[in-house]
């Protein structure tokens, strides 16, 4: 795994200070007057920049600050920031929690989480390429392995890379709550000491056709997967029937405040975490269910009589799922497409997603790059399609009602800027 410039071997080396050392103090200082100094003039919140601060002054911050708290980690291509809520939410039952709400979930705004919180009980939502390196800081008491797909390939390895990573560092964990229905989820959690499983579904194979342990075809059939090798689909623990989640012993009503069947899956993901540490299935779904919006995912913004709800797909398999939920009615959309940087630059994973599900119902495609997505909505036999200048025009163009607004990840942040400013005006 490809580790930025100072955040190599140096800190797995570094000695563990104690929880007053000076240097440490002094750093912590540092980053929260560099975070409050950007919040000032307006750059952001400042965590990241506070967090780098933090770990340039006092390289081992992330593994001295975890000691004696216990570690909850999120990890996945896709859900990430949702279900690491939802958990929080569901822990709270039991004490205080701190999270990285934020999303920042690479090393600097890790150690801002840890730095500024004071909670014994820690839920971090980790980047998929950067888990290896937060599990051995952390040495955490419970990992979530959510998914693995294709997602930002000029950043990270090939899904099989990164799997193979995980598995090397899952040795090193005693409890993973895994999805089942994931071969390369699997394939990793099964190095750990414990395994929960999760049925969580699983609407984009195309990654998963070759199986992780032995390079042959990994056949998909009736709900299920498997190699001759002998790694298969294990029996879940806990999964999905009807409204309901579900383990031998349990069925308790999944009532969330969130839209999908793919938050219902981050839902048991999250109940299954916090039930196998303690709080009930019951209480855990009754605190999740206050959850409603996670970093502006599924907030409704009101504008000129326009009901516009801000989604966010970033990858095939996140279209896909947004997709599915979606079409099942006919609302107008606005669909925004950045390819920056936190995107992925390369923008041809388009032709995987099958658009054609979204055939008769006016869409206006607006972002930096709008213009490959325009063509790509074309070429699946699209018609009403049209080319706008941001999301804030796009919906004055659109009949006064509900709108979906669909949006990877620059995009996104650039919807809720725009947004914001009309409301301002």
């Amino acid at each position: 795994m490809r580790l930025p410039a100072g955040h190599g071997s140096e800190l797995r080396t570094a000695p563990r200070p104690g929880r007053e050392d000076p240097r440490l103090r002094f750093a912590r200082r540092a980053g929260r007057a560099v975070s409050a100094l950007s919040r000032r003039l307006g750059l952001g919140a400042g965590g990241v920049i506070g967090g780098r601060v933090l770990l340039k002054i006092a390289p081992a911050a992330v593994s001295t600050l975890a000691v004696d708290r216990d570690v909850f980690l999120v990890s996945g291509t896709n859900g990430k920031t949702t279900t690491s809520a939802l958990l929080t939410a569901a822990l709270r039952y039991r004490g205080p929690t701190d999270t990285n709400a934020d999303g920042a979930n690479t090393p600097a705004g890790l150690a801002n989480t840890l730095a500024t919180g004071t909670a014994d009980t820690v839920v971090l939502e980790t980047d998929e390429g950067w888990l290896p390196w937060v599990v051995e800081r952390t040495r955490p008491g419970t990992v979530l392995l959510l998914n693995l797909s294709r997602d930002q390939l000029h950043r990270h390895h090939e899904v099989g890379r990164v799997a193979a990573l995980w598995r090397a560092a899952m040795s090193h964990v005693d409890l993973v709550v895994a999805n089942a229905d994931d071969p390369d989820v699997v394939w990793a959690a099964l190095a750990s000491r414990r395994q929960v499983w999760v049925a969580a579904g699983q609407h984009w194979t195309q990654d998963d056709v070759v199986c992780p342990r032995c390079g042959e075809q990994c056949r998909h059939e009736h709900g299920t997967w498997s190699c001759r090798c002998g790694l298969g689909r294990p029996a879940p623990d806990w999964w999905i029937q009807g409204d309901d989640l579900v383990s031998e012993t349990t069925r308790v009503p999944l009532e969330l405040g969130l839209p999908g069947d793919f938050n219902r899956a981050n839902a048991a993901m999250a109940a299954a975490a916090a039930g196998a540490r303690g709080v009930s299935p019951q209480s855990a779904t009754r605190q999740m269910r206050q959850v409603s919006t996670v970093a502006g995912r599924y907030a409704v913004r009101e504008h000129q009589g326009r009901r516009a709800r801000l989604m966010l797909a970033k990858n095939p398999a996140g279209w896909l799922e947004t997709i599915h939920m979606i079409a099942s009615h006919d609302r107008p959309l606005v669909l925004a497409f950045n390819s920056d940087g936190v995107d992925g630059r390369d923008p041809s994973w388009l032709y995987d997603v099958p658009f054609h599900l979204l055939d008769g119902r006016p869409i206006i495609v607006v972002g930096r790059r709008a213009t490959d997505l325009l063509v790509r909505l074309q070429l699946d036999g699209l018609t009403q399609v049209e080319r706008g200048r941001d999301v804030v025009s796009a919906l004055v163009d659109l009949p006064p009602g509900p709108v979906d607004v669909v949006a990877n990840y620059t995009a996104f942040q650039d919807a809720r800027r725009e947004l914001s400013r009309a409301e301002r005006q």
